[in-house]
């Protein structure tokens, strides 16, 4: 029986060690794998990170058409209507064009109140917006303190002329103190000195006091009253200078650093057709609406005859002078979208094809900033046509006129292939449109496998305020030398259409013409 269980207890002893030893293995397998599968992971995260950032950073592949300098005839130059324009030098100055309205200048307020108590007996100004001239009577007051110092006043003028012999000391001192202070309080209360004068003249106490306009101007509140009572703190009358007023213009929160204080200002408003006053910057306030993200301008205009009326609504043009810059016509430049070309007429007959960069548009014009020079001369008309001939100049790899008696080689290297537009639908619209090239030879074989691509174009139209517009359709391939795309027109009206075919790199075949789209611009 020992034997048995001596036999059960070893047997048991060795499968837990057994048991011990593969736990043992398996916490080692898993204390190494672990730190390597993180390892992993954390490179393929950074892989994955460092090639994003990589095609984040590498700017896409310009899609934009290279252009060569291109040698056209002056017979062809007058044909297609080229007309060039001259880089110049000059002062120009920007327009900021807004709407504002009317308002008092409060430079040129006044308040009427008196500085004593009373009561108002006769009105004489008894109408807002009725004019009154400086000095004319507005009301007469009663006021028991006045009548009151008036008497004290004509009282301590009596006692001085009396006592002025007195050989006692102090006496005609103190008398002249009295009367000293009876006239300052009168002059403290604001009584006028031709009141004072009257006083000293008669000797008589006025029981009313007339009070006078400080300034010419229009009444534009009025508290004055028949038998009303009045105290120093009550305004009787507000009255406005309307000689020149404030317009407070509204002025998007992009233009507010272009403006300057004392910078010149026009306005119109539709009362007056043809009529335009001028004014001065005189104040920007330093606050945006929040909802309209417009901060207010002040501007200062003179007002002969009272044409401006406080509540008007007014046009307002205000100008920003730029200095002196360099500036070519607007319909000198076509944009692409992504570039801004100017073609430059060079004096060995080449027109070249040159980009620019550009500043700020100031009417007809464009501010200059890089890629021209003063007195070069630019293509101002017939852009569009200059351009596909530099686009085909380019395509054709002629970037230097043909040597002399190569006409008959270039002639045979000339392109030979047909071409044939139409689309889907058949007047083209603004919007969408299936474009199709019938692509043939001379002999009316079609031509597979060539690469196709339209592109429409429609030159600035400056009093529109529309700037040039450029769209190339590329087109695929649908056999039997049909091909094949879908274009979006941004406007209708006329579109000059370039059409170029190559083929193992040759171009095969070129069509310009002109498209009418239906739809509004």
């Amino acid at each position: 029986m020992m034997k048995t269980n001596r036999i059960v207890f070893l047997a048991a002893l060795i499968g837990n060690v057994v048991l011990g030893v593969v736990l043992v293995g398996l916490w080692l397998h898993y204390r190494t794998v672990q730190p390597m599968a993180v390892s992993e992971t954390k490179m393929a995260n950074t892989t994955a990170k460092d090639s994003m950032a990589d095609s984040m950073a590498t700017p896409p592949a310009s899609t934009e058409a290279p252009l060569v300098p291109v040698q056209i005839s002056p017979q062809r130059l007058q044909s297609i209507g080229v007309k060039t324009g001259k880089v110049e030098r000059k002062s120009v100055a920007d327009e900021i064009r807004t709407t504002g309205s009317v308002a008092v200048d409060e430079r040129r307020l006044a308040y009427v109140q008196v500085r004593f108590s009373g009561y108002i007996q006769k009105v004489f100004a008894d109408a807002t917006y009725q004019y009154v001239r400086k000095g004319q009577p507005l009301f007469t007051v009663y006021s028991p303190e006045l009548v009151a110092t008036e008497r004290e006043y004509l009282v301590a003028k009596q006692n001085q002329q009396q006592v002025a012999q007195s050989t006692v000391q102090g006496v005609a001192l103190s008398a002249a103190s009295l009367l000293d202070a009876a006239a300052e309080r009168l002059m403290q209360w604001g009584v006028p000195q031709k009141e004072i004068a009257r006083l000293e003249s008669t000797g008589q106490v006025q029981q009313e006091l007339e009070v006078d306009s400080p300034v010419s101007g229009y009444i534009t509140e009025r508290n004055a009253l028949p038998s009303v009572a009045v105290q120093p703190e009550m305004r009787l009358y507000t009255i406005a200078d309307l000689s020149t007023v404030w317009v407070q213009a509204h002025v998007f929160q992009n233009d507010l650093e272009r403006i300057k204080i004392g910078a010149p200002a026009t306005l119109t408003v539709n009362t007056y057709p043809g009529r335009t006053f001028t004014g001065r910057v005189d104040f920007i306030y330093p606050q945006v609406d929040m909802d309209t993200r417009t901060a207010k301008v002040r501007v200062v205009f003179s007002n002969p005859g009272l044409q401006l009326k406080p509540g008007m609504f007014v046009n307002v043009s205000l100008k920003v002078p730029m200095g002196n810059q360099l500036v070519i016509p607007g319909s000198g430049v076509l944009q692409s979208g992504t570039r801004a070309i100017a073609f430059v007429e060079r004096s060995d007959g080449y027109i070249e094809p040159r980009e620019v960069q550009l500043g700020s548009r100031v009417g007809d014009d464009f501010i200059v900033l890089k890629g021209l020079k003063v007195s070069e001369q630019i293509v101002t008309s017939a852009n569009f046509l200059i351009d596909s001939e530099s686009q085909l100049q380019a395509a054709l790899g002629s970037f230097v006129p043909p040597p002399p008696g190569a006409g008959a080689a270039s002639a045979s290297n000339a392109p030979q292939g047909n071409v044939e537009l139409s689309s889907d639908p058949t007047t083209p619209r603004k919007g969408s449109n299936v474009f199709r090239v019938k692509l043939t030879d001379a002999s009316g074989a079609p031509i597979s496998g060539a690469e196709v691509s339209v592109t429409f174009f429609m030159p600035a139209m400056p009093a529109m305020g529309m700037a040039s517009m450029r769209i190339p359709v590329t087109l695929s391939d649908k056999g039997n030398g049909l091909y094949e795309g879908s274009g979006q027109l941004d406007s209708g009206g006329t579109w000059q259409v370039t059409i170029l075919a190559k083929k193992n790199g040759q171009l095969i075949a070129t069509k310009q013409l002109s498209v009418n789209a239906a739809g509004g611009m």
